[in-house]
């Protein structure tokens, strides 16, 4: 295959694996009725005038299946980090016990399984749209070569192979949200 071709292959796969794993890492925040300190990923919390993610300013883990313990660091941020915890509207209410902010994660209900699955679906039909978009730019660049560096024949090796790709995270993709579906909907 032309090298020219290749180059758009190789570049079309790295972003395809970027967004399949851009969007395993938006599912991580997704709660599944288990405790997992990633649920805390997108809070930011102002640290001396700086807003900074959670886990710089303090250590997040998890002490059992239901509940997640955030001890800051500098103890002045303890009363930060509860407040942007109740404003992120996660449906947790922290335990402040002066030392560490205790936060019992409430299983989940029929209903609310239903709309996280709901919006696990959704979210794995962006990362599919963002792998295809992939594709299409990618196929658009080697089609732009053609009959100049590149004959038909090459290009059409080139956008056969870019559908193999674009077949491979997809179904990757797929696989990835069948198993947080079952996840969630597992009592």
């Amino acid at each position: 295959m032309n090298d020219n071709v290749q180059m758009y292959l190789d570049d079309a796969e790295e972003k395809m694996q970027s967004a399949v794993s851009h969007y395993e890492s938006e599912l991580a925040k997704v709660r599944a009725g288990r405790a997992n300190p990633m649920m805390l990923a997108g809070i930011m919390v102002d640290n001396y005038g700086t807003p900074s993610p959670i886990n710089q300013v303090a250590n997040v883990g998890t002490t059992d299946a239901r509940t997640i313990v955030v001890q800051p660091w500098d103890k002045a941020n303890l009363g930060k980090i509860e407040k942007e915890i109740q404003k992120a509207n996660l449906g947790f209410n922290p335990i402040n016990d002066g030392q560490v902010l205790r936060i019992v994660v409430p299983p989940l209900t029929e209903e609310r399984r239903k709309n996280l699955v709901k919006q696990v679906k959704q979210d794995s039909e962006n990362a599919k749209v963002a792998v295809r978009n992939i594709r299409k730019d990618t196929n658009n660049g080697i089609k732009s070569m053609e009959k100049k560096e590149i004959t038909e024949d090459e290009s059409k090796q080139g956008q056969e192979a870019v559908q193999k790709l674009t077949d491979k995270y997809v179904a990757e993709i797929e696989k990835i949200s069948a198993a947080k579906e079952a996840e969630i909907m597992k009592v």
